[in-house]
């Protein structure tokens, strides 16, 4: 129902269908996929869930929550899920963040779905300010907003827990006026 899908050269991040739910949950239910997340590993039924959410929440447009596949154009396969969460239309900000299948990991897919969703959170939803969130220990994620132009705004020391331990997250972000993506 909403604006979707956004193409780029490799990728289409589009919506979530019922059919994805083995998909989501080849990565949602690893453990490495999800070390840095604040959500997982996945049991079947929490795959599930999620999923049933995001099939209502697609129904209306506009929607605070805009959760996305992110599809490989040549294998016509899901390989990972990014999103808005929140997004606010009247504040005109949003967060967002990206997970991908672990036999994806290293291919520039992460950089250039994240790349498509802020050009479109820009140019198409006249957003001001996109910001997102990562534990200071996943390098490759942080890397990615660096890529993207994202300045590096906080270091929140021991704000998050996981698998037993406190993290640190750092929070980045980018202005609507600074983005060339």
């Amino acid at each position: 129902m909403g604006p979707f899908p956004v193409e780029t050269e490799r990728l289409l991040l589009r919506e979530f269908r019922a059919e994805d739910e083995a998909a989501i949950h080849a990565y949602a239910a690893d453990e490495e996929a999800t070390r840095f997340t604040n959500w997982g590993p996945n049991t079947k039924e929490q795959t599930r869930a999620i999923l049933e959410s995001w099939l209502v929440v697609q129904r209306g447009w506009p929607r605070e929550v805009v959760p996305l596949a992110i599809e490989l154009k040549t294998e016509r396969r899901l390989i990972g899920g990014t999103g808005f969460t929140p997004l606010d239309l009247k504040a005109r900000t949003a967060v967002f963040g990206y997970v991908l299948h672990r036999s994806y990991w290293g291919s520039g897919y992460a950089t250039e779905a994240s790349r498509a969703l802020l050009s479109f959170g820009f140019r198409e939803l006249g957003l001001h300010r996109i910001t997102a969130a990562c534990d200071t220990l996943n390098t490759a994620s942080y890397h990615v907003m660096e890529k993207l132009g994202m300045r590096r705004e906080a270091h929140h020391r021991k704000d998050a827990r996981k698998h037993g331990r406190w993290r640190d997250t750092y929070i980045y972000a980018v202005l609507g006026e600074e983005w060339r993506g």
